[in-house]
């Protein structure tokens, strides 16, 4: 499978990449944290490592690392507007739950 981004989280990734002069695509992965065990990070790359896997979703890279992968393998990432609210949005189809807050979840 792979992670993978619409195209209008593609088009605010690729905006920010190209705002910021440098990168190759966005990092995606995972952490221990909150209050359901996990919680999704995000930064811009830079560089790649040699256990990372790489997939291209609407022209902007998506990398993730060996250790994360089994976790959100099969994840649509998605940037949204509603309202005064704006960000990303993570379809997962691994996930059994999510905390209250939507901050972490769980596997």
């Amino acid at each position: 499978m792979a992670v993978t981004l619409t195209e209008a989280a593609a088009k605010h990734v690729q905006k920010y990449i190209d705002r910021r002069g440098k990168g190759i695509g966005l990092r995606v992965g995972v952490k221990t944290s909150g209050c359901s065990g996990m919680a999704y990070k995000l930064e811009f790359a830079d560089a790649t490592e040699p256990d990372d896997q790489i997939w291209e979703s609407h022209g902007v890279k998506v990398i993730v690392d060996e250790k994360s992968l089994p976790y959100i393998d099969g994840t649509e990432l998605d940037y949204t507007r509603e309202g005064l609210q704006e960000g990303f949005r993570f379809k997962n189809p691994n996930e059994k739950s999510r905390c209250g807050c939507g901050e972490s979840f769980h596997v």
